[in-house]
């Protein structure tokens, strides 16, 4: 041992060990190199379908009626309801019987979430574009005008930005595949290949795929309709006001054939639902309630903020009262699930008054004092709200998951997730199905 201690102080023993480290250093190396450009991992991988912009702007029309599939938001007007297919389009339905709806027509509309009308003109947002179109008859519509590029984001989808110069993304093409990595390449969970020239993505195989209230009280300009608490267009006098996730952006419709894109109010992240009451607006966000002064309604001014945990967060109001419904979800960032109650007769401070607990709570709607709520498996909920503070469960309509309700004149539309109900409440402790529309599942 001291002999074979000695030669390594030495310099030839010295050397000795340098040869010897150099040369275990190279094997490791060598094999830990061979292992990983050998590696070999599964994959989803995604090819974004594309669009172009000169298809986009002559695909809206008319076509023969379709099943209910994808649903989405909701619009009352003038006896007609339309159903949002979500990316698709709107589901017309005749509504003159509400207990014998009449699907007439599907207007083609790539792309579209929201919705809003004004007279005989519907807004629709199609992908990055704003179309107006005439429903003077709802079974065979024009577009008599667009607003191009005003939605920019919608060139993302689900947080992934495809090639502007191709057009649009409208779905995605789904295989497995296997990919093997050189050393240099990051082994992660997710990585892009030639992304932003239109290639596609690759995921891991545990990934998940790529997919995709209103109320009798609110105050709304002469000849527009009702939306549902879910929605993110809304219109107040001469101006329409839609919502994306950061932002607020008004479109001057005077002349309603020709909207004029105007000023962009920058928001807080996570921007969700618009609701107008009066003159002012409520907008209805993952972290809070914003509301905002609309009594000059070319710029409305911020004038509180009632702040909440995160969650889902749609708002109706009546009243010196706002109603709240907060959910957990994934999409939501939360574990609440709640309805508020916030006190409004000080529009400027914003008060918490009581919270009642729920399952899953997703749009609502009142009608005067009747507060309806969807609160998923547990059904549609009705209440008693004469004292806000101290609402009464007057019944719980069981058997369908509701999403949104509209309320008007004592027909309660329903979306829900197997179909488009109605319900008679002039009895609102024994609500009566008028009808249903089946949505069918894919």
């Amino acid at each position: 041992m001291n002999t074979f201690h000695n030669n390594l102080t030495t310099a030839s023993g010295k050397m000795l060990l340098a040869v010897l480290f150099f040369l275990l250093t190279a094997v490791l190396l060598t094999g830990c190199l061979k292992d990983k450009c050998e590696q070999t991992s599964a994959y989803k991988y995604f090819k974004p379908v594309y669009m172009s912009f000169a298809d986009l702007r002559k695909a809206v029309k008319t076509t023969a009626a379709t099943d209910l599939k994808d649903v989405g938001k909701v619009y009352y007007k003038d006896q007609f309801i339309y159903v949002n297919e979500i990316n698709k389009g709107i589901h017309v339905i005749d509504n003159h019987n509400p207990s014998a709806p009449q699907n007439i027509a599907f207007i083609n509309i790539p792309g579209n979430v929201d919705m809003a009308v004004k007279g005989n003109i519907l807004y629709a947002d199609s992908y990055i574009d704003l179309v107006a179109i005439d429903i003077t008859n709802p079974a065979s519509v024009t577009e008599v005008n667009r607003v191009t590029e005003v939605f920019p984001e919608r060139i993302y989808v689900n947080g992934y930005m495809g090639d502007a110069s191709l057009g649009v993304i409208t779905d995605w093409i789904e295989r497995d595949t296997v990919v093997t990595q050189d050393c240099n390449t990051y082994n992660g969970p997710l990585y892009f290949e030639n992304q932003f020239s239109g290639g596609g993505i690759y995921m891991t195989m545990d990934a998940t795929s790529l997919s995709s209230s209103a109320t009798t009280t609110t105050t709304t300009s002469p000849g527009t309709g009702i939306a549902g608490s879910m929605a993110r267009f809304c219109i107040y006098q001469n101006f329409l006001y839609t919502l994306d996730q950061w932002s607020m952006k008004l479109f001057d419709i005077t002349n309603t054939s020709n909207p004029i894109a105007g000023t962009t109010i920058n928001m807080s992240w996570n921007i969700e639902t618009i609701f107008p009451y009066q003159d002012k607006l409520f907008i209805g966000s993952t972290n809070g309630v914003f509301i905002y002064d609309n009594s000059n309604p070319s710029s409305p001014t911020q004038l509180a903020q009632f702040v909440h945990a995160s969650s889902c967060d749609p708002v109706v109001v009546s009243g010196n009262y706002a109603y709240s419904t907060l959910r957990s979800g994934t999409s939501c960032n939360g574990f609440t699930n709640q309805l508020d109650v916030i006190d409004i007769s000080n529009i400027s401070n914003p008060v918490l008054k009581v919270s009642y607990q729920m399952t899953n709570p997703h749009g609502l709607g009142i009608d005067g004092t009747t507060l309806f709520i969807c609160d998923n498996t547990a059904g549609l909920k009705v209440y008693d709200a004469i004292d806000p503070l101290n609402i009464s469960l007057k019944q719980t309509v069981t058997g369908m998951i509701p999403y949104d309700v509209i309320p008007i004149n004592n027909d309660l539309i329903t979306v829900a997730e197997d179909g488009l109900y109605q319900y008679d409440y002039s009895n609102t402790s024994n609500l009566q199905l008028l009808s249903k529309v089946t949505i069918v599942k894919n």
